[in-house]
């Protein structure tokens, strides 16, 4: 016999974009004020209203009251740094000076396996807390900072998306890899982990700054050779980092077109923040159906700048929401 059991309490589930008027657009939610979610095996079989499901329910079935709470499906970060927990709103800086004062001397910890089994069990733990089950997540250049998230994940049976960092310059020797040496790190840990329960791998260039064109170049021949990985990066926080970006690729119109030129914008392609952008890079994005992670928190707090998401919105870009977590103020 399958174990069932039923939550009962008041559920809230959103079908479609609920778009911007205080009142939510017709048929992108449903609401149950004595709502129930059967769930069967570990699998939701069913939900509505608990009076119309109870007709139908096994007679044994395990019944959990959360009547005076809300039941909603799980919460999904889409850009996160699970390495910057323990320097979360490290105070005083902006982006670049921020990376080499408080991320990268805490990311050269993630050398000690043990270290980064400890923070990847904290950091899941802490996620779950804030209502948070689905994740694409940031690991530094050690790839067992990436098996030990994804192990702690499987335990845990989260869906969760993950990559070691490519940097090959402009990056403590440390956190260094090579264009080469990157690329055989990822295909290992690609194929340990990629489709394994309910994790994926994303490829990770920190951002064009760190990484060579050799780098870039070759983490665009793996994604075309694999079209079911997916790619994490960063685009347009801050303007010094385009200053940067345009010193170092001066053969690129613009940021998006560093990009662009290594074959890395796509449907599965997700960039954190964007809040520099032109008109020209959201109509490029949307194109491209790839995703900007919107980081409020992190955006304000280092005062990087003010996301036009009505802007990004009307483009078609889509968006999705995230912490970010180092440079932001929690996991919520």
């Amino acid at each position: 016999m399958p174990h069932s059991r039923l939550l009962r309490g008041a559920v809230l589930t959103f079908d479609a974009d609920p778009g911007e008027a205080p009142t939510p657009q017709a048929d992108s939610l449903r609401y149950w004020e004595d709502g129930a979610v059967w769930v069967e095996d570990g699998r939701i079989r069913a939900v509505d209203d608990f009076s119309a499901l109870a007709a139908h329910l096994p007679e044994k079935i395990e019944f959990v009251d959360y009547r005076g709470k809300l039941i909603m499906p799980g919460f999904i970060d889409s850009h996160v740094h699970y390495s910057q927990l323990d320097i979360i709103a490290s105070f005083g800086r902006e982006l670049l000076d921020w990376l080499n004062d408080y991320t990268f001397p805490a990311e050269c910890r993630f050398a000690e396996r043990a270290h980064a089994a400890d923070v990847a069990e904290r950091f899941l733990d802490e996620m779950l807390r804030g209502g948070t089950t689905t994740a694409q997540v940031f690991c530094t250049s050690h790839p067992g900072s990436v098996d030990s998230i994804f192990s702690a994940a499987q335990q845990r049976r989260l869906r969760l998306l993950a990559g070691k960092v490519l940097m090959d310059r402009h990056a403590p020797e440390a956190l260094t890899d090579t264009a080469t040496g990157g690329i055989r790190d990822s295909e290992r840990l690609i194929a340990d982990w990629h489709g394994k329960d309910r994790l994926a791998y994303s490829l990770t260039p920190r951002f064009a700054p760190t990484s060579s064109r050799e780098q870039l170049d070759a983490v665009g021949g793996v994604l075309r050779n694999d079209p079911s990985l997916y790619l994490q990066s960063h685009l347009s926080e801050n303007r010094g980092e385009l200053a940067w970006v345009a010193e170092l690729f001066p053969e690129c119109r613009d940021y998006l077109a560093v990009y662009e030129r290594y074959g890395l914008v796509g449907p599965r392609s997700t960039y954190a923040h964007g809040i520099h952008l032109s008109e020209d890079e959201h109509t490029r994005l949307a194109d491209a159906g790839a995703n900007i992670a919107f980081s409020p928190t992190s955006n304000l707090f280092l005062g990087s700048g003010l996301f036009d998401r009505l802007a990004t919105r009307n483009a078609g870009v889509i968006t999705s929401l995230a912490s970010d977590v180092g440079a932001g103020t929690g996991l919520c």
